[in-house]
């Protein structure tokens, strides 16, 4: 299959294709009906069963959800008016539909099995065999950290791996590092830098011995601004943390030694990577068809295949094909992946849903929540079309989330009693690493009690009547009524492994295609990054004293800026 850098037919206006007046009138009808999940419960003895689907090895509730069986249709056909079908073979084929900057999307085939070596050309480019070139050198390199064959530059093993990256090179990692911990059995950690505040760095580095610690610098093009300046921070102080500690002389072939030993590289710009100091050999490369979003399975998580090892990268990267296969083969009426986000749509652009909350029931997805907000707001925060015309529909949606019982006892008044729809995903594992029992109650089994607890009691809430019959207080009895009707989707898996993590990002990674597909978005390029950028390294000098620099301001900038100047010690 060769990729094309073809013309991209222009967006189809979802709101003027039939599928859309259709799903209108049926919002409308509903609205004169009644939403009641209670009632439709009651009436469709099959409602769940007709409202549950099963991908790779995740199960799906959609049954409380504001939807009715029929509804699944309309979506379906709301997807083949806007040719949601050509549009993932677009992507999949290696089209350039990231058109703004003339890229295919080819995240999929970073996680395609060496089989399809050959099958996959684009744009001259066998992807899947130069994708399985680079992570056989990233296999070989983790098993000879893993094994100490690799040393730092005293002949000590490394124990502490820190990834420096920003934006989808920081996100992806540490999130998928946290998903995994409950299999780290190699005795190394894993600490990640971002933020360009010192105090980042600074927190990270404490506690950690210089001579057994890999530094592994993220940046594809080698120049972003954050990471640089991090990465120059950690050279310095692994050099002068290993003179003072007597490990290295300080002269400049020792220098040298120890930022080999010590530093690899995630980038393709070889030059500037041995300009750095670090060996050219030691660097893994990805290609411009992996946005920085979309890039945690590519030499962007060295890191994770570090800590974990290859082979249970190799399960992280399966996950992903799984859902990849299931959402392309799948029919939209019965492709849950698809369905999902469609009905991310349906609320905001037929209930006006502005957020979007993720909750998983599992501590180790704590970050997982920030993995998305990336993942999907810098796809979809956007309001112009493919071909540079105005959206016609509401875009984007704030997603957030805590996990489990913490967001309970935070944010979920909100949600059940709150004058705004706040659509939630429920995640939840069947199964934990870590057993627990509080006398007789499995805590775990506790723990999935309130997960399955919050999505009844979001649907079904509690009627003024049933607070009544409990002896309430007529005074505060509609203080302690629930409307129900919240809408719930319930995701419920085995085991929280690395399969079972792919397929998860996997599956919001689609969610968010066929959002940007209806409402005609380019979900692949992030221009609202780039202008702050550009002004930040304008404003510098300004700080710095510059005052010709500092005239060229506007005045709340000088005002800020002067009041900075005055209290900076």
């Amino acid at each position: 299959m060769k990729g094309l850098a073809m013309a991209i037919n222009p967006p189809i206006d979802a709101t003027q294709t039939p599928a859309w007046a259709a799903l209108q009138n049926h919002f409308n009808q509903l609205q004169a009906e009644g939403i009641n999940l209670r009632e439709w419960f009651a009436a469709d003895a099959n409602r769940t069963a007709s409202l549950s689907f099963e991908a790779g090895d995740l199960h799906f509730d959609l049954s409380k959800n504001l939807i009715k069986p029929e509804t699944l249709q309309l979506f379906a056909d709301l997807a083949k008016d806007v040719k949601l079908e050509e549009r993932i073979q677009q992507q999949y084929t290696g089209v350039h539909i990231n058109n703004t900057e003339d890229r295919a999307v080819l995240h999929t085939a970073l996680r395609r099995p060496a089989s399809d070596e050959g099958k996959f050309i684009v744009d001259g480019q066998d992807t899947v065999k130069d994708v399985r070139e680079v992570l056989d050198r990233i296999y070989a390199f983790a098993n000879k950290v893993r094994s100490g064959e690799w040393t730092g530059v005293t002949g000590k093993k490394i124990d502490t791996v820190v990834n420096i990256g920003i934006g989808g090179s920081d996100l992806g990692p540490v999130m998928v590092y946290e998903a995994l911990k409950a299999y780290n059995d190699s005795g190394i950690s894993a600490r990640y830098v971002s933020n360009i505040d010192p105090n980042d760095m600074a927190e990270k580095l404490k506690g950690i011995n210089p001579e057994t610690t890999l530094f592994i610098v993220v940046s594809k093009t080698f120049t972003t601004l954050e990471t640089l300046t991090n990465a120059r921070s950690a050279r310095t102080w692994l050099l002068e943390t290993l003179k003072a500690q007597g490990a290295i002389d300080g002269s400049d072939e020792k220098n040298a030694e120890a930022v080999v030993k010590h530093f690899i590289a995630v980038s393709t710009a070889l030059d500037k990577v041995a300009e750095f100091g670090i060996d050219p050999n030691n660097a893994f490369g990805f290609w411009n068809w992996v946005g920085g979003r979309y890039s945690v399975d590519s030499a962007v998580g060295t890191s994770i295949a570090i800590v974990y090892g290859p082979e249970r990268f190799e399960d992280f990267l399966r996950g992903f094909h799984v859902i990849d296969e299931y959402f392309a083969n799948t029919p939209i009426e019965k492709n849950v992946v698809a369905l999902m986000g469609l009905m991310n749509v349906w609320y905001v652009n037929f209930f006006g849903a502005h957020s979007h909350a993720v909750l998983p029931y599992n501590q180790y997805l704590h970050r997982f929540a920030a993995y998305l907000q990336q993942l999907t707001m810098e796809s979809n925060g956007k309001s112009v079309r493919w071909d540079g015309t105005p959206v016609t529909t509401q875009t984007g949606e704030i997603f957030w989330g805590e996990p489990g019982t913490n967001g309970q006892h935070a944010f979920y008044q909100l949600i059940h009693q709150g004058t705004r729809l706040i659509p939630a995903d429920f995640i939840a594992f069947a199964n934990t690493p870590n057993a627990t029992k509080d006398g007789d109650q499995d805590v775990h089994e506790l723990f999935l009690a309130n997960y399955l607890a919050q999505t009844k009691a979001l649907a079904f809430g509690k009627t003024a009547e049933e607070v009544r019959a409990e002896g309430t207080d007529e005074a505060i009895v509609p203080a302690r009524v629930f409307t129900g009707n919240r809408p719930t989707t319930s995701i419920l898996g085995d085991t929280l492994s690395p399969f079972a993590v792919g397929e998860l990002i996997a599956l919001y990674e689609h969610i968010t295609l066929v959002e940007g597909t209806v409402w005609g978005l380019d979900s692949y390029d992030q221009w609202g990054v780039e202008l702050g950028k550009v002004l930040a390294k304008q404003i510098a000098p300004a700080i710095s004293q510059d005052d010709a620099a500092l005239a060229q301001q506007d005045q709340s900038t000088q005002a800020l800026i002067n009041f900075y100047r005055a209290h900076r010690h």
